[in-house]
């Protein structure tokens, strides 16, 4: 079962620069910067003291953006819950080295994603 909102993408031109202003100016911190692709890094910044989180995220011109991510202990487990539901999945679950992701969609057609892992 989703058991809270994991992170929420704030769509940013220039990385770097987000980087400074959420934690120079605005007191975020750095909770992970790593290589996402050879065109960005996937970066995730904390509020201190909390489990809030975004991610810093350039589009690239990137349609069917999600503007935050649920979290799940077991993301097939809640996929088959919800999928039994009528929720309708776009993605069924996909591993990766990072964790377990899937994207349902909900009745106006915005589309939402189920990760585990970090």
């Amino acid at each position: 079962m989703i058991k809270n909102v994991k992170f929420v993408s704030v769509p940013t031109r220039d990385q770097q620069r987000g980087v400074e202003f959420w934690t120079k100016q605005v007191g975020f911190e750095v909770v992970s910067d790593q290589p996402f692709d050879d065109k960005q890094r996937w970066i995730v910044l904390g509020v201190p003291g909390a489990e809030t989180r975004l991610v810093l995220f350039n589009m690239g011109g990137a349609s069917g953006f999600q503007p935050f991510t649920f979290a799940a202990e077991d993301v097939q487990k809640t996929y088959e819950e919800l999928s039994g539901r009528g929720v309708e999945f776009t993605q069924p679950p996909k591993t990766e080295s990072w964790g377990t992701s899937a994207i349902f969609k909900d009745l106006e057609g915005n589309m939402f994603v189920l990760g585990s892992g970090y």
